[in-house]
């Protein structure tokens, strides 16, 4: 795909997708819709680990209400239905571990882009918003599954109702992201850590995150036997064995991803 609206890059078993909408803080509309959901599917199948970024003061502001190709005829439904909800699957299904890489604001849609990923690393200058009923609607694009899981119903409903900027430090306090880290700092962190993740054990990575979303639906017995049929799949993998050879050995294992 000739991308238009973000930007692609695949180097060193990373692959980052960019939003590059600065002039508008990287709102989505629908072409960024559709370029994300294929630039996160390609990531997945090409990269070991894919990251989520915005280009300039912004992460993603949400959904484009400027935007004129939809703004005449804006039926909510049929956007979050056929738009919003393959870009959050493909992020919430790629089989390798996703990083938002938040660098600024993140707002609407846009901060449930962000929480759709396994691992959220954010600047201290970020800002979380779930700015929905400043304009009459309600969360979306999986704001009201992600939030409460997350942060707990008190604090869930509270960021839903009062639509107030969640800085990136509470985000972190409340276990909403992963960490939040000093502005001068941040990208040669997200870098670092993403780079530590593309040298890891993939099928792992992988079995982490199904055992880990099958959780909160299982009883214990169920869960056990979950985490016997995935353990036992990693066993099989070259990397359990290189694990063990290098942890023998006192050595860095050198994981190939299978």
């Amino acid at each position: 795909m000739d991308y238009q609206t973000i930007r692609y890059s695949l180097a060193n078993d990373i692959a980052t997708v960019t939003l590059n909408r600065p002039d508008v803080m990287n709102a989505l509309n629908t072409q960024m819709r559709a370029e994300i959901t294929h630039a996160v599917q390609a990531g997945g199948q090409a990269a070991r680990v894919v990251v989520l970024t915005g280009a300039g003061r912004a992460f993603c502001s949400g959904q484009d209400l400027g935007d004129r190709a939809t703004a005449a005829d804006l039926d909510l439904e049929r956007t979050l239905r056929d738009e919003y909800v393959p870009m959050l699957r493909a992020i919430f299904d790629c089989p390798v571990p996703t990083i938002a890489a938040v660098n600024g604001a993140a707002a609407g849609a846009g901060a449930n882009l962000a929480l759709a990923a396994d691992v959220v690393i954010a600047s201290e200058t970020a800002v979380f918003l779930q700015a929905f009923t400043r304009i009459g609607l309600i969360p979306d694009a999986g704001g009201t599954y992600w939030l409460p899981r997350q942060i707990g119903f008190a604090k869930a409903m509270g960021a839903a109702l009062f639509a107030e900027k969640i800085t990136a430090r509470q985000a972190s306090d409340w276990g909403m992201i992963w960490e939040a880290v000093a502005e001068a700092e941040f990208d040669g962190h997200w870098k670092a850590r993403a780079a530590d993740l593309a040298q890891g054990p993939t099928v792992a990575y992988g079995a982490v995150k199904e055992a880990l979303r099958a959780s909160f639906g299982n009883d214990l017995e169920a869960q056990l036997l979950l985490e016997a049929k995935l353990q036992g799949r990693c066993g099989k993998t070259r990397d359990f064995k290189e694990g063990v050879i290098a942890f023998m050995e006192k050595r860095p294992a050198r994981y190939e991803g299978r």
